[in-house]
C-alpha cells in the first residue's frame, strides 16, 4: 500500500478523481428513482410533487391537505415485497448446507434489490478472515455498465463515512509517517465549493460526494480497471509462468545473458498488455491518501453488483412497476373516505316550532340518542312532522374500481393471492393442486429469484478467491 506520490502519479491520481465525480453523477437519476421506491415501499406515497390549479408546484400530500381531504394510504407495496423475500427465505432454508449469517444478509439484499434493481455486497479480509457486508447502494457509483454480468464494469467506488481515527486505522496499516500524512491532510482540508449542488450531487440522505455528515470525515474508495505494458515470461528451467512490468526488459536480458554463458535455458518473454485492478483512496479534495493494485486472489475490485435488468444500461425495479397502481388504491380509499365523510348520515329535521315547552335543543339531542327515549310534541303545533335524512352517496363504482386496482397489482408484479399465502382452492381441493398453484404462480418471479441468485453464485465465486495467494 502505497503513500508516496511522484507528479506523474499526481496527475494520474487527478484523472481518476475527477472520472469518479463524474461515475457519481451518472448515478443520480438512479438515486433518485430508489428514493422514491424506497418511500414507497415503507409508506411514504403522497410525496410526489404536482402543479396545482394555480400553476403552484406542490406535493400531493400539501395539496390534498389544501382541499380539505386526508391522504389516506394502503400500503400493498410492503406487502408484496415481503411475500417475495418470505419465498426466497423458505426456499433457502429447505436447501442443505445454509449459512445463517449470509441467508440474512441475502434475505435484506434481496429486499435491495426489489425496491432499487441492485444487489451490493463487499467481499474482503480481515486478519485472514473473509468477510461479506450488504452495503448501502446510494453511496456506490460506476461506469454505465450494459453488460447483465457487469463484465464492463472499468470504475467502481464507495463514499465512505468515518471518524478520523477509524480511517487512519484502515490506511495506516502500521506505518506511522502515512498515518501522520493522513492527518495532515484532513487537518487543512478544503471542500470544493458548492458541493451540495455541484453537477448532480444529492444533498439528501447524506449522499453528497465530497461531505460527511455527524461529524466525519469522507474518505472515496475508487478502483480502476488499467493497462500497462509487461512481459508473459516462460522459465523453461524451472516450468513457471510468470509476468514481470516492462521496466524489467533489462533484469530479464542480464538474467539470459548469463544463462547463455552458463549453458542454462533461457527465460522466453513475450510484451503484452496486461489489464490490473488498482485501488485509490483519496481526501474530498482530491488527495490521494494511499493507492495499491488489487491484493485479492481474483485479482478484481471487492464488490459484488447486480443490476436489473440492463436493458440498454437503464435499472427498473421490481417495486416501481407498480407504483402506479398503489397511487391510485390510495386515491380511491382517499375518495371513498371524503364522499362517506360528505354524506348525510342520520340528519334530523325538527321544526323549531315543534319543540315542546321548555324543552331545549340539548334535551332533544340528548333524547333522540337514546334508545327508548320520549320526545312529546304538540301535533297542531305544526304542520310538518320530524324527519330524518339519510344518504347513501358512496356506490359510486369506487368499490369496483378499488378491487380492479388490486387484481391489477396482483397480476403486474406476478404475486397473486396464492403466492401471498391465500388458499383460493379451498379445503376440498386438497394440498397438491395448492402446491401446484403456487409452482404455476412462482414462474412470473422465476426471473427475479434467478436474477438474484446468479448474484449470489457470482459472489460465491469471490468469496472463494478472495484471499491472497502464498506466494504474492
Amino acid at each position: 500500500m502505497k503513500s508516496t506520490i511522484t507528479d506523474s502519479e499526481n496527475n494520474a491520481n487527478h484523472r481518476v478523481f475527477e472520472v469518479a465525480h463524474m461515475a457519481w453523477n451518472d448515478w443520480s437519476d438512479f438515486r433518485r428513482k430508489r428514493r422514491r421506491n424506497k418511500n414507497f415501499t415503507y409508506g411514504s406515497q403522497w410525496g410526489d410533487m404536482m402543479t396545482d390549479a394555480n400553476g403552484h408546484l406542490c406535493s400531493e400530500y400539501s395539496h390534498l391537505r389544501e382541499n380539505g381531504h386526508e391522504p389516506l394510504t394502503n400500503n400493498v407495496i410492503r406487502r408484496l415485497v415481503r411475500s417475495v423475500v418470505g419465498r426466497f427465505r423458505n426456499s433457502i432454508a429447505a436447501t442443505d448446507g445454509n449459512n445463517d449469517l449470509i441467508d440474512e444478509l441475502d434475505s435484506r439484499a434481496l429486499e435491495e434489490f426489489l425496491i432499487s434493481g441492485c444487489c451490493l455486497q463487499r467481499i474482503d479480509t480481515s486478519m485472514g478472515i473473509t468477510c461479506v457486508e450488504n452495503l448501502n447502494v446510494n453511496r456506490f457509483f460506476s461506469n454505465i455498465m450494459e453488460d447483465v454480468h457487469c463484465r464492463d464494469c472499468k470504475i467502481a467506488g464507495y463514499l465512505h463515512d468515518l471518524n478520523i481515527g477509524e480511517l487512519i486505522k484502515r490506511l495506516s496499516q502500521g506505518d506511522r509517517s502515512r498515518a501522520t500524512r493522513i492527518r495532515k491532510i484532513y487537518s487543512e482540508l478544503e471542500i470544493p465549493g458548492n458541493t451540495s449542488t455541484s453537477l448532480g450531487d444529492d444533498a439528501e440522505q447524506n449522499s453528497n460526494f465530497f461531505a460527511a455528515a455527524n461529524g466525519l470525515v469522507r474518505a472515496i474508495e475508487v478502483w480502476t480497471l488499467e493497462q500497462q505494458e509487461v512481459l508473459e515470461c516462460h522459465d523453461r528451467a524451472n516450468g513457471t509462468l510468470f509476468s514481470v512490468g516492462i521496466e524489467q526488459q533489462r533484469s530479464i536480458d542480464e538474467e539470459n545473458s548469463r544463462r547463455r554463458a552458463a549453458g542454462i535455458v533461457e527465460i522466453e518473454a513475450l510484451w503484452s498488455i496486461e489489464e490490473t485492478w488498482h485501488c485509490r483512496w483519496f481526501a474530498p479534495d482530491g488527495h490521494c491518501l494511499v493507492h495499491y493494485t488489487s491484493p485479492y486472489g481474483h485479482g478484481s475490485h471487492p464488490f459484488a453488483i447486480k443490476l436489473y435488468p440492463l436493458t440498454d444500461g437503464e435499472v427498473h425495479s421490481f417495486v416501481e412497476d407498480v407504483i402506479d397502481q398503489q397511487k391510485y388504491i390510495n386515491r380511491l380509499i382517499t375518495l371513498i373516505d371524503h364522499v362517506m365523510g360528505a354524506s348525510a348520515k342520520g340528519v334530523l329535521l325538527f321544526p323549531d316550532a315543534a319543540l315542546p315547552e321548555g324543552f331545549t335543543w340539548n334535551d332533544l339531542k340528548r333524547i333522540w340518542r337514546s334508545t327508548d327515549g320520549i320526545l312529546p310534541y304538540s301535533e297542531g303545533s305544526c304542520n310538518n312532522l320530524p324527519q330524518q335524512i339519510a344518504a347513501n352517496n358512496t356506490n359510486i363504482g369506487a368499490y369496483e374500481l378499488l378491487s380492479l386496482q388490486m387484481k391489477l397489482v396482483e397480476e403486474i408484479s406476478g404475486m397473486g393471492s396464492v403466492l401471498q399465502g391465500n388458499n383460493t382452492t379451498g379445503s376440498r381441493q386438497g394440498a397438491q393442486l395448492y402446491e401446484r398453484q403456487v409452482e404455476n404462480a412462482t414462474i412470473s418471479l422465476a426471473d427475479i429469484f434467478e436474477t438474484f441468485n446468479t448474484f449470489r453464485r457470482q459472489r460465491d465465486a469471490k468469496i472463494a478467491t478472495v484471499q491472497q495467494p502464498a506466494d504474492d
